[in-house]
């Protein structure tokens, strides 16, 4: 039933504890959004949770082990957590402190509805723990973002329906499931994806980045697109162009300054790429999500 409550919580998570802390960002009676900071770290057990509803999670910050009867992934900024309404999953947290995610919880009358429209299977669950980061889903993470943000509960219903779409349609081709990587690879990879996390904006090359994880650059090449289901480029590519659309969809500075801020060299590659993976210029993304 449809009220005229506000969409948006000032609740403010408690964070003075170990776990996941939730804040409420909109709620709707089919669909909630939510900002969860996780301080859990590597001296703190995981513990078995719950998917009440089928779950998809923006990750923004730090990198985590997710587990579920899907199989097991590690999970880093720009990259989506999937989860399926009544699995069970486990998140830990061996390698690093500091998570944040960004998760839309939806019921599984209107999850079947979309599905039933975008893959004509009502009852499809999703086969895999994560879908990867590519440059491509800038605007899907920018979009999840707008909800969090939007005050017109339209444009916040038809958000969070495009993106659900968006994700389950990208299971029309194959979204392999990234095999786990044993103890040490994983340790020394989510070094490198925090490492890549603050320093995104900046020039980074093979070499620097295979220093960081210990590895010969043929090795560590292999290992993080293994585990990240890309190369280390479009990983960085992606991150770039994710924090761009964010800033577009936030902020009212000037796209050149976007662009030069996220170490994109000049404005005319960054128009051209930007195009290139979302279908669209900076400009008129900025329009379309803040038509106000």
């Amino acid at each position: 039933m449809e009220t005229n409550a506000p969409i948006r919580s000032m609740a403010v998570p408690d964070l003075t504890t170990k776990g996941p802390r939730r804040r409420f960002l909109a709620q709707r009676p089919e669909w909630s959004v939510s900002e969860y900071v996780c301080t859990a770290g590597p001296g703190d057990r995981p513990f078995e949770e719950r998917h009440d509803q089928v779950s998809v999670a923006l990750v923004t910050g730090g990198t985590f082990q997710y587990r579920s009867d899907t199989g097991t992934a590690t999970l880093y900024p720009g990259a989506f957590l999937l989860g399926n309404d009544g699995a069970c999953f486990e998140c830990g947290h061996e390698h690093g402190t500091g998570d944040r995610c960004l998760a839309v919880h939806i019921s599984r009358e209107l999850f079947e509805e979309i599905a039933a429209s975008s893959v004509g299977f009502s009852r499809f669950r999703f086969p895999t723990p994560m879908l990867p980061s590519r440059p491509e889903q800038a605007s899907i993470a920018a979009s999840l973002q707008f909800v969090a943000t939007a005050d017109a509960r339209l444009e916040a219903d038809e958000a969070v329906v495009s993106l659900v779409q968006t994700v389950v349609e990208s299971f029309r081709r194959t979204v392999p499931s990234p095999p786990p990587l044993a103890a040490r690879e994983a340790r020394r990879l989510s070094a490198v994806l925090r490492y890549v996390e603050s320093r995104s904006a900046s020039p980074l090359d093979l070499g620097e980045l295979a220093a960081v994880a210990s590895m010969s650059k043929y090795h560590f090449i292999r290992t993080f697109r293994r585990a990240t289901g890309t190369t280390p480029y479009r990983y960085i590519l992606g991150t770039r162009l994710r924090r761009a659309a964010s800033a577009l969809v936030q902020t009212r500075l000037p796209v050149s300054t976007i662009a030069l801020g996220e170490g994109f060299g000049d404005l005319s590659s960054f128009n051209r790429m930007f195009r290139r993976m979302t279908g669209v210029t900076p400009s008129r993304f900025r329009r379309v999500a803040n038509p106000r």
